[in-house]
């Protein structure tokens, strides 16, 4: 599926012409027509989208099953040629050479099995990185709540306490707010008691107009509009990635694509093969 094609199925199809004579009936019927429209289209161009992301996961999966072996025994040939070339020279940059090449072909270990949870993103643990370093191992520090935190809590547990709620929206809103209130209290963090404080003296936030239909019906179409957006993002990446470039060059057979590919990679294997021969013999 090209930009082209999956653009197809996303005008708004199907929508008949409106003429001067629809100004006799509601305000909002254009609106709802073009909205019904728009979904229709939009169902449509999910479908193109979805089948064809579809297609790039069946054939990158074929892909790898045909073709990743032979992938793995040219990088395993390549670093046989590279180690026998450095034994025959002893050329330090050939050594270096046949390292890389040896070190693509070894299996990279999961982080977890060379960690073992002691590292993150952010680097290693407190806990860790003293251990490695013969440091003692300090225990999380305390928070000791100052005196005007303590009354703070206090005041806001009382006012806003869930029991005082006279229905379950209100319930809902005091539970969550308590839930910020002791957060905030476990850390002492005393300012933000005092912004929690003035919140809730501001009280809840007043309610906004309930929009009228129009204004609902455009406020869909937006979001039709900006879904569609997002949708022919996706399908540009599918296209522009590798696997569905190499799908887009053989839509009707992709199998053939694959058996070609494989030809051509095992005449790379025996070349590899009687290169390595050579080296050897």
């Amino acid at each position: 599926m090209t930009s082209a094609e999956a653009e197809q199925g996303g005008g708004v199809a199907g929508e008949s012409p409106v003429t001067p004579q629809d100004g006799a009936a509601r305000p909002e019927e254009r609106l709802e027509r073009a909205v019904r429209a728009a979904e229709q289209a939009l169902i449509e161009y999910e479908i193109a989208v979805e089948t064809f992301r579809i297609e790039v996961e069946n054939f990158s999966r074929l892909h790898h099953q045909k073709l990743g072996p032979m992938y793995t025994r040219l990088d395993e040939l390549d670093a046989q040629i590279a180690e026998a070339r450095a034994e025959r020279t002893g050329d330090p940059e050939d050594r270096r050479k046949a390292d890389e090449a040896r070190a693509r072909v070894m299996p990279m270990p999961g982080v977890e099995e060379l960690f073992h949870g002691w590292m993150d993103g952010g680097g290693l643990f407190p806990e860790a990185a003293a251990m490695l370093t013969d440091q003692p191992v300090r225990p999380p520090q305390r928070v000791r709540p100052s005196d005007g935190a303590r009354k703070l809590y206090r005041e806001l547990a009382r006012q806003a306490h869930p029991d005082l709620a006279q229905d379950d929206t209100e319930r809902a809103r005091r539970e969550e707010f308590i839930i910020r209130v002791n957060a905030a209290y476990a850390r002492g963090d005393e300012p933000l008691l005092k912004e929690l404080a003035e919140e809730w003296a501001a009280g809840p936030a007043p309610e906004q107009p309930r929009p009228t239909p129009a204004d609902e019906l455009y406020a869909r179409l937006e979001w039709l509009a900006r879904r569609k957006e997002m949708l022919a993002q996706v399908a540009r990446e599918l296209e522009e990635s590798a696997i569905g470039g190499m799908l887009r060059l053989a839509p009707d057979d992709p199998d053939a694509l694959l058996d070609e590919i494989a030809e051509q990679l095992l005449a790379q294997v025996a070349e590899r093969e009687a290169e390595l021969a050579a080296l050897l013999g």
